[in-house]
């Protein structure tokens, strides 16, 4: 038994080696036999390299060669307090960088403990403490679009149908951010997806209430309004946690296939339109002349009346007051009313008096025209001044 140091199974180099295994310990295979090739390396032989490599790493030397039979290194590297230090730390620090994390000012997160959620973090550094509690960290003010229609997204979700059975493709933006990260993670499946469909939705709705002039037209504004409250109330009824920052409302055209025929029932529109409002102008000037005229007729009449009515009005006021007169004074009211009624006849017209003569003749007598002679002087009294 002294002699066979090599190992259990004698020396390596004696006569009667060639019939028996090599020494798994010393890393070799046995002799070759007569005409065989290279030894191949064993599993054994590749498994005690490894651990001889991995003991010189962690400092425990080389184990007193590659026969490794004598000593302790047979059985695996050596575990010093220095390795199980540096164990120790390394998993130390790896757990750290594991619980610990950042947050950016325009983020948030959510910890989950055991898979529940927890709390939210605040930007800054923050603890969770890994496996136990876990983080999802979401940007919150970002803002964060979703396009739909034909032109942004590529399909046929702007194709809509309006209120009076057209056709209108229309083409918007939703604008969105996160306010409650934690509703966001765990009420809504797929966030995007679900706030694509409501938004399509709402907006279909509102498309099926309205006709198609005033969405080409004017109402552009108010359906935004309407489509981004009716938005927001419906993601708020599914607790999503998303907030519906604003909709941009980029076009309202009929689809392209019929956009020509569309714009020639618009020109015609218009020319109708136009037609129309000549109409009216022309029905109004005529009509407000006619009423004109009307008013002036009847402020005529009315005119005419009141001056009839006035005028009889006097007369019988007049007459009252010369039957009062007359009555104090018969004769003289008889005679004064005689000579006025004679001046106001005689003044009109010319005269010629002629007196008889006391030889049963005619004589003329000279007569003043004094009515003549006042109707010359006014004109001469006119030019004077």
């Amino acid at each position: 038994m002294a002699g066979n140091s090599g190992g259990p199974w004698g020396g390596g180099g004696g006569s009667g080696g060639d019939d028996n295994r090599g020494d798994k310990n010393d890393g070799r295979r046995p002799p070759n036999r007569p005409n065989e090739g290279a030894p191949i390396p064993e599993i054994d032989e590749l498994v005690n390299k490894g651990r001889e490599q991995l003991r010189v790493l962690m400092g425990g030397g080389n184990g007193g060669g590659r026969g490794g039979a004598s000593g302790e290194g047979g059985s695996g590297p050596a575990l010093t307090r220095r390795t199980i230090g540096l164990g120790v730390l390394a998993a130390v620090v790896l757990w750290g960088m594991a619980s610990f994390y950042t947050v950016r000012p325009e983020e948030k997160s959510v910890e989950l403990f055991l898979g529940e959620f927890s709390s939210v973090g605040e930007p800054g550094l923050n603890f969770a403490p890994w496996p136990v509690v876990t983080a999802e960290v979401i940007p919150v003010t970002r803002e964060q679009t979703i396009d739909i229609g034909v032109s942004r997204a590529g399909s046929d979700a702007g194709l809509m149908l309006t209120g009076d059975e057209n056709i209108v493709d229309i083409d918007f933006q939703v604008v969105w951010n996160i306010t409650q990260p934690e509703q966001y993670l765990f009420n809504l499946a797929n966030p995007p997806l679900t706030i694509e469909a409501v938004s399509e939705s709402a907006m279909r709705e509102i498309i099926a209430q309205s006709e198609l002039a005033p969405i080409l037209n004017r109402d552009r504004g108010a359906i935004s309004d309407r489509l981004q409250d009716l938005i927001q109330s419906t993601l708020d009824s599914y607790d999503s946690g998303v907030n519906i920052i604003r909709v941009n409302f980029d076009k309202a055209d009929p689809p392209a296939p019929v956009i020509a025929s569309f714009r020639a029932v618009q020109d015609a529109e218009q020319e109708r339109d136009r037609l129309q409002n000549v109409a009216d102008a022309y029905a109004n000037r005529v009509v407000a002349e006619a009423r004109g005229e009307a008013a002036q007729m009847l402020e005529q009449a009315e005119a005419y009346r009141a001056s009839v009515v006035n005028e009889a009005e006097g007369e019988a006021s007049r007459f009252t007051a010369v039957l009062g007169e007359y009555e104090k004074a018969p004769e003289v009211t008889r005679k004064r009313l005689y000579l006025e009624t004679m001046e106001r006849v005689l003044g009109r017209v010319n005269m010629i008096v002629l007196e008889e003569s006391g030889d049963g003749g005619q004589g003329v007598v000279p007569y003043l025209p004094l009515n003549d002679l006042n109707r010359n002087a006014r004109p001469a009294t006119g030019g004077n001044n």
